[in-house]
Formats: structure tokens, sequence, C-alpha cells
């Protein structure tokens, strides 16, 4: 197995808890139906493996069992790139159009993407990002031709077919990744180009949802800065964990006061609860700017540590 699936399995594993034997059974029947379907791919090809499925199953096992497979058969874009060292892919790509770059970039897990992009160039970084965050779907002689040029260069087996990557969302979760200070050139420099886009990146790079990665004093802080009924509002609809995260670092007078408010404030519309929301997550970015509060798991280091 490759190391990123041994992590995954070893924090599936981790996380497991007691299964019954319904369940076990369920998911060993599951196993054994896929390995069928597999070889009998494998051996014969899909009709193949339909009519020999269909016989052993019947006709309504036969389409689930392949529906499931088709997923598992299918070949990821780029799917080499996970095995490969960061420094090294930035070597052979750096050179490569913006363009080129992007669609690179954007088939690989965001971790990945972010240390690539801090070590591009800062004039190509901002490009790379825009591209990035436009990109939809790629037809499949374009990637093709990406992937014959990298086997070339890496000596590696690709896939083919449209892909569906990139996006807003996908460049959030790359920024959010990478040193702070990478991060603020290029929302900087992509705030003078493109001021929606910039907001629109902002604005998901940071949720209210992620509240729970706060340190204790900067909620403490950003709560100083949040009126009580936008405050109200959002929790409203929060889940429960960011719920807790607040009321920990709330007095038991105020905790109690907003929880009261809540429970008189009737029926609300989820626009408003989102735009209280969003109120609550730009007092967080601002005193977060100025160094007033910590977020774990930002790049560049110890997601724990402080420097005082």
């Amino acid at each position: 197995m490759h190391d990123d699936e041994v992590d995954q399995m070893t924090l599936d594993l981790s996380g497991l808890s007691t299964v019954d034997a319904d369940m076990k059974s369920a998911v060993l029947d599951q196993f054994y139906e896929m390995a069928v379907a597999k070889r009998f791919v494998t051996q014969g090809g899909i009709e193949f493996a339909r009519d020999l499925l269909e016989k052993t199953f019947g006709s309504e096992k036969a389409f689930e069992v392949l529906n499931r497979l088709q997923s598992s058969l299918q070949e990821v874009p780029f799917q080499f790139l996970k095995r490969a060292d960061p420094s090294q892919i930035a070597t052979f790509i750096q050179e490569e159009h913006p363009q080129t770059i992007a669609l690179i970039i954007a088939h690989m897990q965001p971790q990945m993407a972010a240390t690539i992009i801090s070590s591009l160039p800062q004039e190509v970084q901002v490009e790379v990002i825009t591209r990035v965050a436009s990109m939809d779907r790629t037809a499949p002689e374009i990637v093709r031709e990406v992937e014959r040029v990298l086997e070339r260069k890496m000596a590696s087996v690709f896939s083919q077919g449209f892909t569906f990557a990139g996006g807003v969302k996908d460049v959030a979760e790359i920024l959010n990744r990478v040193e702070r200070t990478t991060e603020k050139t290029i929302m900087a420099d992509l705030e003078e180009r493109d001021p929606e886009l910039a907001d629109e990146i902002s604005r998901l790079m940071f949720t209210f949802d992620d509240i729970v990665y706060v340190d204790d004093s900067g909620i403490q802080k950003a709560l100083r800065d949040v009126d009580s009924k936008d405050l109200a509002l959002s929790l409203k609809a929060s889940n429960e964990d960011v719920a807790d995260k607040v009321y920990r670092n709330m007095s038991e007078r105020a905790r109690a006061n907003i929880k009261e408010e809540i429970e008189f404030m009737g029926p609300v519309r989820m626009k408003n609860v989102e735009e209280a929301q969003q109120k609550i997550v730009d007092v967080i970015r601002k005193l977060e700017e100025s160094g007033e509060l910590v977020i774990s798991g930002r790049g560049g280091g110890d997601a724990d540590e402080v420097l005082v």
C-alpha cells in the first residue's frame, strides 16, 4: 500500500468502534461481490461481467455491484503525483505555462499543492491560483497531452478521460495550507487583479465551522467584538462542536443570555444566519491578520506553536 493509504487506514482503524455481527456480514458480502465482479471484468470486460453477475446474483444485484465497481475501476488522472516528492514535481513543472501548472495543481491533494505553490516564483503563483479557481471541466485530449509530457519526464503511467477539478473551493483549501506570508502575497496581488474572486476565495478560506480551530483566548477576544444578536443568530444553526467551543469561552451569565435569546428567537431565514456567521468570520480573520489569535493547522510550522 502507498503511504497515504496506510495513513488513512491507520486513522480509520483507530476510530473504529465495536462492529456488530450484521455489519461484519454485510461488509464481507460486499467485499466478495466486488472481488467477483472485478475478476469477471478483467477476464472478459464489462458485458462479460454483467452476464455472469446476473447469473450469480440476479439482475438487480448485478447492476448495484457494477455501479459500485465502476468508480473503483476508473483511474484518476495524475495519480502518480501522490507518490512523488513535491520539490521534484516543482522542478519539473515550474517552467511550464501557468495553465499547465494549474491543471496539474488542481489534481493534487491540497497539502501537496500548497507546497508546490509556495515554491513557484511570486509572479507565477497568483497566475496559477487564478487559473485553478476558474477551472471546471478539462477536455481529455488536453489531459492526455499534459500526462504524456510528464510521463516522458517522470516515467509514470497515467489515465485519461474527462476530469472535474479546480474551482474556488480548491484554491481556498490550498491557500489555507500555505505559509501565511505566501498566502498574503497571493491574496494581495489577486485583490488588485480580480477583487471579486479574491473576496470569494477569502470567504471560503475560513468558515464559521472552523471556529473550533481557533485558540480559546482568540475566541474570547473575538466575542468582545461580536454583537450578541449576531452571535445568537449564528449559533442557532451551528453544529454542536462550534456551539460548545463558543459557550466554553463565555461567562455563565453571557452563555445563559445567548441561549435564552436563541430559545425565544423563533424561525429565522438561513440567509440571515449565514450573514451573521460571516460577520463573526470577518472578525476572526481580522484578529488573525493582526496576530491577536491563532488558528490551528496553518501551513509553515507546528499548528500548536505560539510565538511570544
